[in-house]
């Protein structure tokens, strides 16, 4: 596992008084409150203030970005954090960094691939590689994925479903 997490990505500043817009990789944007120092570009600063901008965005405050110009520097940076200052999470929740890697497999032992990365939305979309190098894409749909173990680096999915909804 790595000891860096990828909380958001900063997409844009705001305003002129050093706000930025961002893409939370948090279920909630406002979930962002929660880690008390966070890493952009490998300085550490303090998230001062969180607004909802709608979907998985937000405005960030971060101290020691006064102004739109130094915002502007930290454009398409990611905002990371340390695993030891994320908060813990709820049962049968997972940080995208540790299922990046894990291989898909359906509950009859048909292997399908790696996650290759998970796109955070209201039905996380999974890229997969497969074996034979092409990329398989699927939603993390209501009776899809049955098991995800970490430690064993595999999530598992419905044979029978994987079928209706992997493109």
């Amino acid at each position: 596992m790595t000891d860096y997490l990828t909380i958001a990505t900063i997409v844009k500043p705001q305003g002129i008084r050093g706000e930025v817009k961002v893409l939370a990789m948090t279920d909630f944007p406002e979930d962002l409150n929660s880690f008390a120092r966070v890493y952009v570009g490998g300085n550490a600063y303090k998230i001062l203030k969180v607004r909802p901008a709608g979907g998985n965005c937000a405005f960030v405050t971060l101290s020691g970005i006064a102004d739109r110009n130094a915002a502007e520097t930290l454009r398409g940076m990611e905002i990371t954090a340390l695993r030891e200052d994320a908060p813990a999470l709820p049962e049968n929740t997972y940080y995208i960094a540790d299922i990046i890697g894990c291989t898909v497999v359906d509950d009859e032992g048909k292997i399908y691939g790696e996650v290759e990365s998970i796109t955070p939305a209201r039905t996380d979309i999974y890229e997969v590689r497969t074996p034979d190098g092409k990329l398989m894409t699927f939603p993390a749909v209501e009776g899809l994925i049955s098991d995800i173990d970490t430690a064993a680096r595999k999530v598992t999915v419905s044979a029978s479903r994987i079928k209706e909804v992997a493109i």
